[in-house]
């Protein structure tokens, strides 16, 4: 989803033949929600992701649009819609939210000193792949908290973050709703036109997320 995919941020590159300085880890590696301020093209706006570390698990909010929820380990993703009472099944690589944590076998990284954003210590990074750059501030354990463009323009930044232990039934399929196949590449768009016109998929009152052509998804993350 145009720029739901992709808030989110970094994933992590794989290890290569020689040990190179990289974040230690690029998904949570405990329970955390972390709420974020969006700046793209349109009005400043924010969303909620929640991450689940045992299952790898991850779910974002969009508003009265509805959610994104993925299961890394089983490589499954759906999308629900509360008020159309439905959900649309997709493949991992459809699913915005599944990329997080992902691994780029070229992403590069170089250390640029420390920060704390939402009153989190975070180690601020250059990640260079596929002809990409951007800057991102991540925890050690395994949080994006602010990534910016190599123009120094922030696109995304946490605002709270929320160590408190998350039910796994935020994670679970609703009960009782109409399910759906996500025809190929439906879920990119519906996410675009919800980014840039309210459509099923954006933010709530059509907000922005930010995706690769704003330097989201950062270089990094597997597509």
């Amino acid at each position: 989803m145009r720029k739901a995919a992709l808030i989110l941020p970094l994933m992590m590159a794989a290890a290569p033949a020689m040990a190179q300085d990289r974040p230690a880890s690029m998904f949570p590696t405990r329970d955390v929600t972390i709420t974020y301020r969006i700046n793209s093209d349109g009005p400043v706006s924010q969303t909620t992701m929640a991450f689940q570390s045992s299952t790898r698990s991850m779910r974002m909010d969009m508003g009265q649009q509805g959610y994104l929820v993925a299961d890394q380990r089983a490589g499954s993703g759906f999308m629900v819609m509360p008020q159309q009472r439905m959900i649309m099944d997709m493949p991992t690589s459809q699913n915005p939210a599944a990329r997080i944590g992902r691994e780029s076998a070229t992403a590069r990284f170089t250390r640029e000193g420390s920060d704390r954003v939402a009153n989190t210590p975070c180690t601020n990074w250059r990640i260079e792949d596929q002809g990409q750059s951007a800057r991102a501030c991540i925890s050690n354990d395994g949080l994006t908290l602010r990534v910016a463009n190599t123009q120094g323009q922030v696109i995304m930044e946490a605002t709270q973050v929320d160590y408190a232990a998350i039910d796994a039934s935020r994670f679970a399929r609703p009960q009782g709703f109409q399910t759906m196949q996500l025809p190929p590449g439906m879920a990119e768009m519906m996410a675009r036109q919800g980014a840039q016109g309210g459509a099923p998929g954006g933010a709530p009152g059509g907000q922005p997320f930010p995706q690769r052509g704003t330097a989201l998804p950062p270089p990094g993350v597997t597509r």
